[in-house]
């Protein structure tokens, strides 16, 4: 007769805990080092990891600097004695530059003198909210002014409540910018909502969060055979035409933002309450596409995109879909355990260890050619900490809610 084993799965073992926590700590210790400019928000770092100054650090998206603000509000949450610095320094930069202050919301970019993208996008404003719910939760006294602030603009602008989501983009004084609705914007909304309702406790977060993923998941991508699809047309049919940008918008498919929703309808199952089942057996289903249609059997990592029939497009390997694997990896063997998650949580992290991470440096290579080669044809230097962080520390907490909710020191992971 043969018994279940008591040992600890790779993913629990005390020696890879060990192991992933000393590597966020080097990470995060690259960026303490490097990353703050004197003189206002963050540089950009090379491949190697140092400070990109001058003029080739401009210009500065919000995107990147809410990014590094949520990452060092989960550096508190940790005990770093750096991170409120950091958090405060962001903050600082987010009021002061990248704010319009005549027209409301918050511009894309910013060059040394002002604004160089002036437009107002979902996507930037879905990551000022998550910036500021990672303040509020860490006791930054700007932390619920911007978060109530941000749910204002996006409540008057950006918000359609006939479908539960949001439009892309507008020009600077409000002008819609045109037809085009996404999911990447909505994707990262539903994070941020998520976030805002762990901070503030307001039910209309938590709702607005379960109707974008009603539209994006259970309707249209079930729709697709539990793929999900990125570009739609105002009134939410889907555009299967639509050509886009290579590093925001590609065309088609994006396996790696079907990893990312698994872990994102995990995570929204348990803070509704487990009352949506479909999120549960939406979130193994998306996964298990990913890895059967996104990885590449012969060299490895996931292709960046796919077409309609599941065959490779964009064959370039970036380092945040596999972050996002092992990410959601954990979240299913938490709440849907079996053989099969715990499989592709080591595969994952291997294929990061091995590839992605840059251990004489410290950094993460943002990108891999097909044949796993460094190069550096849509993204150059270390990529932000953002989704290599939270790669890091998710498996090291309890996979119940945001990481600026459910970080504690480290100690016990060491």
């Amino acid at each position: 007769m043969t018994t279940a084993s008591t040992e600890p799965s790779f993913r629990q073992s005390a020696g890879h805990r060990r192991h992933l926590a000393e590597l966020a700590d080097r990470l995060f210790g690259l960026f303490e080092t490097e990353s703050l400019d004197p003189a206002g928000g963050f540089f950009a770092l090379d491949a190697e990891g140092r400070a990109v100054t001058g003029a080739a650090g401009w210009p500065r998206g919000i995107h990147e600097v809410t990014r590094i603000v949520h990452c060092f509000a989960i550096g508190e949450k940790l005990g770093r004695p750096a991170a409120r610095r950091f958090v405060e320094h962001g903050l600082d930069f987010i009021e002061t530059r990248h704010r319009d202050r005549e027209a409301g919301g918050w511009f894309w970019s910013v060059g040394e003198t002002g604004p160089a993208d002036a437009t107002k996008q979902a996507y930037g404003h879905a990551f000022v909210m998550l910036a500021a719910a990672g303040a509020t939760v860490c006791g930054h006294e700007a932390g619920p002014r911007l978060l109530a602030d941000v749910d204002a603009v996006i409540d008057a602008h950006f918000w359609e409540e006939d479908w539960g989501a949001v439009i892309d983009g507008f020009e600077r004084d409000w002008t819609p910018l045109g037809p085009y609705r996404g999911q990447n914007a909505n994707m990262h909304l539903t994070e941020a909502l998520m976030a805002a309702f762990e901070a503030s406790g307001n039910p209309k977060f938590l709702e607005r969060a379960e109707r974008i993923a009603g539209l994006i998941i259970e309707r249209h991508a079930a729709g697709l055979a539990w793929r999900v699809a990125e570009h739609f047309n105002a009134d939410w049919t889907l555009d299967r035409d639509f050509a886009g940008d290579r590093m925001f918008r590609p065309p088609a498919m994006t396996p790696g933002h079907w990893l990312e929703w698994a872990r994102l309808l995990l995570q929204l199952w348990i803070a509704g309450g487990k009352r949506h089942d479909w999120m549960a057996e939406g979130a193994e289903k998306l996964f298990a596409n990913a890895v059967r249609w996104g990885w590449d059997e012969t060299h490895g990592g996931f292709f960046y995109t796919t077409d309609f029939e599941n065959n490779p497009a964009m064959r370039e390997k970036l380092w945040w879909p596999t972050a996002e694997a092992m990410a959601a990896a954990h979240f299913l063997a938490e709440h849907r355990p079996s053989a099969f998650h715990e499989e592709w949580y080591r595969r994952s992290f291997e294929f990061i260890d091995r590839h992605f991470i840059d251990h004489r440096h410290g950094g993460w290579r943002p990108e891999l050619s097909e044949d796993l080669r460094p190069q550096a044809e849509l993204f150059h230097g270390v990529p932000d900490i953002y989704h290599s962080l939270q790669a890091l520390l998710i498996p090291l907490f309890p996979a119940t809610g945001s990481l600026t909710q459910v970080a504690r020191p480290l100690g016990d992971a060491r």
